[in-house]
């Protein structure tokens, strides 16, 4: 079991959150809903979770097939369900941007085992319903595409 500690320490709504490691982020709502911009909106969380979750299996998984990366970068937009409450991610796109030495082969299977496979962020999103659809760049190339994992 994991124990999250989170105080709200400023506003209405700014939270820091803390790992047992000692680690924090800090979370607010929008100035719109009465927030005062202290931190990270928690569905912009969501999504960057996913990204680092994702990251980490890309490049263990080419660093394991002797790949060489020496950049890796992603873009992930995702847009939100409307006039819901709650209002759950309904569709996310990412853009895996890879550098190095690389396999566009090999680089697409490891996004591939990410997104369908290891990601357990991934896999909660698309548990609640959520499109998502992702592609590969090798040195600023599109290796690959994909219509839509579900």
């Amino acid at each position: 079991m994991t124990r999250i500690q989170l105080d709200r320490i400023s506003g209405d709504f700014g939270f820091e959150a803390k790992d047992p490691g000692g680690h924090t982020v800090r979370m607010d709502s929008s100035p719109e809903t009465g927030g005062i911009d202290f931190g990270i909106r928690p569905m912009q969380m969501l999504l960057m979770g996913l990204g680092g979750c994702s990251g980490i299996d890309i490049v263990s998984i080419l660093n394991k097939q002797r790949q060489k990366v020496t950049g890796f970068s992603m873009t992930i937009d995702g847009e939100r369900e409307k006039a819901k409450e709650p209002a759950l991610w309904k569709d996310v796109h990412i853009v895996f941007d890879l550098k190095g030495e690389i396999d566009p082969d090999k680089a697409k299977k490891a996004c591939e085992l990410s997104m369908d496979k290891y990601c357990s962020v991934a896999a909660t999103l698309k548990a609640g319903g959520t499109s998502i659809t992702w592609e590969v760049k090798v040195n600023d190339v599109s290796s690959y595409s994909t219509k839509q994992l579900s």
